[in-house]
């Protein structure tokens, strides 16, 4: 029998705030992280916005020396595991340490250090003032491997890569790892820092961003029928797991089950998902599978909901394929209006908020959803959140690849 996987503990920095708690209290009220991009003068670019961590200050939370070593997407691991950690209370012992696994993943890496000091190299030619912790800023198990240095984790540390699904992969597979007895505990998520002017530029050249500079607040509009793309985030998402007898033993608050998870290919396009989500609904199929639920049993969808032309209508077509009829019950939302779109690590934001969502009894919205696409006919809580009873949540992810990884959260009952 499958030993059973609670969540104790949850970091998070996002847009929309730089604690679990100030980021869920803005997602909650319907506040916005997307605005005017300050990392760089933005102003000769198609697109001048993007969902920035604000008044992040690595300092207040490690030494001078590590803060010029990490790169910013490994600094926000640094801060969101210690934030989960501390809120779950891990026993990290000499005899616990082997047992623990880390796997916090990241879709890009270190790409906005690799931008700075490839523009450093080329206008300067001196390959000596290369930093000689280039490497490890641009190592992409960089930030797993810094939490296990960082907290004394000696058991598996490494990080799977699935684009926008990496965040529910990771937590996905540190939830096999532990009921297959192979650990008893894990810190999982996922970070990223990607706003750079040439990787906002790749996407918008596929026209994947949003270009509404002048309002950006109402830029992002997932399902909407005027959508017209997403904008980049940063941050990142953590959650400590551990197997429910240890967790119980030891006295930890547990904040919900971990309870099923699918993960599936399109093997269709790169880029494009497959348009009748086929390979969205089997991991989704297979995540209720292995949570031996119906769809019934499902109380809130957090979607992937990019605001993107082909996602919404895909991911629509999809829970419907899947909950038929039931699918219009289900309230189902995209915190990506507020968060915006930051690779892999809002799949790890999401299943946050999942978790938060079953504490509070509250469905986020999504924002600036004022006239639904005719194909998006589903109930995503349209721009305020709702209170409803939820016991069991959904949270879809889906990524360049083809990538699809579906994870389900319950309330926990003994």
């Amino acid at each position: 029998m499958p030993r059973r996987v609670v969540i104790t503990g949850l970091g998070l920095i996002t847009p929309c705030g730089n604690t679990t708690e100030t980021s869920w209290d803005n997602i909650k009220h319907g506040r916005t992280g997307v605005g005017p991009i300050t990392h760089y003068d933005a102003s000769p670019y198609l697109v001048r916005i993007a969902a920035e961590v604000k008044g992040f200050k690595p300092e207040q939370h490690m030494n001078a020396r590590e803060v010029r070593r990490r790169d910013r997407y490994q600094q926000f691991i640094t801060v969101a595991a210690q934030e989960a950690i501390t809120q779950s209370g891990l026993p990290i012992t000499d005899d616990t340490r082997d047992r623990i696994g880390v796997f916090v993943g990241t879709a890009v890496a270190g790409v906005s250090s690799y931008f700075e000091l490839v523009w450093d190299f080329f206008k300067t030619g001196d390959a000596r003032a290369v930093t000689p912790f280039a490497v490890p800023m641009l190592m992409g198990n960089g930030g797993s491997a810094l939490v296990s240095i960082d907290h004394g984790i000696t058991g598996p540390s490494y990080v799977l890569t699935s684009a926008c699904a990496s965040g529910a992969d990771c937590i996905g597979h540190a939830f096999d790892m532990i009921r297959l007895g192979k650990l008893d505990a894990a810190v999982a998520g996922a970070s990223e820092s990607p706003i750079i002017p040439i990787g906002i530029a790749a996407f918008d050249r596929i026209g994947a961003c949003s270009r509404e500079n002048d309002a950006p607040e109402t830029a992002v509009r997932p399902f909407s029928k005027d959508r017209v793309g997403l904008a980049f985030a940063e941050g990142a998402g953590v959650v400590v797991l551990e197997e429910m007898e240890a967790a119980k033993a030891r006295g930890a608050v547990i904040l919900a089950e971990l309870v099923g998870y699918g993960s599936t290919s399109d093997s269709h396009h790169i880029t494009a998902p497959h348009p009748s989500g086929l390979g969205a609904a089997r991991a989704l199929r297979q995540a209720m599978s292995d949570a031996r639920l119906t769809p019934q049993d499902i109380h809130y969808i957090n979607a992937h909901g990019t605001a993107t032309n082909l996602n919404d209508a895909m991911e629509t077509q999809a829970v419907k394929a899947v909950f038929g009829q039931h699918a219009y019950h289900v309230p189902m939302s995209s915190t990506k209006s507020m968060t915006g779109h930051g690779m892999g690590f809002t799949a790890a934001a999401e299943a946050v908020f999942s978790v938060l969502a079953i504490r509070d009894q509250v469905a986020p919205p999504t924002i600036n959803l004022r006239e639904p696409d005719p194909a998006c006919d589903l109930d995503y809580v349209p721009n305020t959140a709702r209170e409803v009873k939820i016991d069991c949540v959904m949270s879809n992810s889906f990524g360049f690849g083809g990538h699809n990884a579906s994870l389900i959260i319950k309330r926990f009952n003994e």
